[in-house]
């Protein structure tokens, strides 16, 4: 679960894509919940611009949403996303290509973590 604000703490943000990443590239079957501000870093601009924040090569970041979108279940809080201006509707226009987003709230949480072997929240 990713839930920490990227302006607050841009780093441990990208430590957990990493982390994230790395476990669909070693073969395990990954899902990510986004809430809070950290649904931000579904937002094409937003992952596109953070990379220079954290010292990571242009595009590493946006790299590795991309690798979560083609190998792991993301979901994102429906209601977060709204407070950052950001509906089902308005999606296309505003996240990063092909995630298939499921779009959910505290019971996709839940249901996500009940299901889970193994929890890592950043």
């Amino acid at each position: 679960m990713f839930s920490t604000d990227p302006d607050v703490d841009p780093r441990k943000c990208v430590v957990g894509l990493a982390c994230a990443a790395q476990a669909v590239a070693d073969g395990h079957q990954v899902q990510a919940f986004f809430a809070s501000h950290a649904v931000r870093l579904l937002h094409a601009d937003y992952i596109d611009a953070i990379d220079a924040r954290v010292g990571m090569p242009d595009g590493s970041s946006r790299a590795m949403v991309e690798q979560l979108a083609a190998g792991a279940n993301i979901a994102c809080s429906t209601g977060s996303q709204a407070v950052v201006g950001v509906t089902p509707d308005t999606a296309d226009d505003v996240l990063v290509g092909d995630l298939d987003l499921e779009w959910s709230g505290p019971p996709g949480v839940v249901a996500m973590s009940a299901n889970a072997d193994t929890s890592l929240s950043f």
